[in-house]
């Protein structure tokens, strides 16, 4: 009996990452070089990932990129493997100031945005829906009513991620949200991230100054640094959230990034 060939199965097509950032390059008029240049980045579904940087060396800006905020002068960012054309409705950005309009309850806040014309179009009940479900996941059920007002700066920022997550995004951009909190109001905020990242099934961008703070929530950490800034630094956290009992596994990776970024601020004074 003559034995028959087993054809091997295809292999898997290779799924485009989540977000993609190939070749960026930013300037800004009249400005001699760029604030960003040759910036190669690739965000897979589910993972967060932190950037650290120096003061200024353009980790907002490139946020906005990302986010299709602003157009790059050169390259492409990609979602899903289509091109990126403007804000998308499944991106949500939070900033350090929540920006809550002060004439709007707490509920009002987080659904204002969800009948804009980019937004996929959903019945009052799709929206109270997800504003439910979205001021239940950051803990403010009993403060629906309130105004920005009465407020702490701990639940206003809860209420800005809630107008994210209310979104049902696909990525969250985070641009230092919680860099104006104290420091419990702060690592409590750091874990809400953590659960909601998880119950939501979505990916982040975290833009950090707080080399802890990337340690505990991320997956990866990215270091710009330089004039124009590029990535210097990238470490991944292979470690299980939360990662409190870690500390001499952390700390190890704390130096590392610390020596360069010192190294990145020095040349940048030089």
């Amino acid at each position: 009996m003559t034995a028959t060939a087993q054809l091997a199965p295809p292999p898997p097509a290779q799924q485009a990452a989540l977000l993609e950032a190939s070749g960026i390059v930013l300037r800004y008029p009249g400005q001699p070089q760029p604030v960003v240049e040759t910036f190669d980045f690739a965000l897979e579904a589910g993972e967060t990932v932190s950037v650290l940087g120096p003061s200024g060396v353009g980790k907002s800006s490139l946020l906005r990129v990302l986010g299709g905020l602003q157009k790059p002068t050169a390259g492409a960012v990609m979602m899903n493997g289509k091109p990126l054309q403007g804000v998308s409705p499944r991106v949500s950005i939070a900033f350090q100031d929540a920006s809550l309009l002060p004439w709007l309850s707490l509920e009002k806040n987080v659904a204002f945005g969800l009948n804009f014309k980019h937004q996929p179009e959903l019945t009052s009940e799709e929206s109270k829906a997800r504003v439910d479900v979205a001021i239940r996941e950051v803990g403010l059920t009993h403060a629906r009513r309130y105004f920005p007002a009465q407020l702490s700066g701990g639940m206003a920022q809860r209420a800005a991620l809630a107008r994210c997550l209310a979104r049902n995004p696909e990525i969250l951009l985070l641009d230092e949200p919680f860099g104006a909190l104290d420091e419990v109001t702060r690592t409590e905020m750091q874990h809400l991230l953590l659960k909601v990242v998880h119950n939501f099934h979505t990916a982040a961008i975290l833009i950090t100054h707080d080399i802890d703070e990337a340690l505990l929530v991320s997956d990866r950490i990215l270091l710009l640094g330089g004039a124009p800034a590029r990535i210097i630094g990238e470490w991944r956290i292979d470690l299980p959230t939360p990662r409190e009992d870690y500390i001499a596994e952390l700390g190890a990776i704390r130096v590392e990034i610390l020596s360069r970024l010192r190294g990145a601020t020095q040349r940048r004074v030089h």
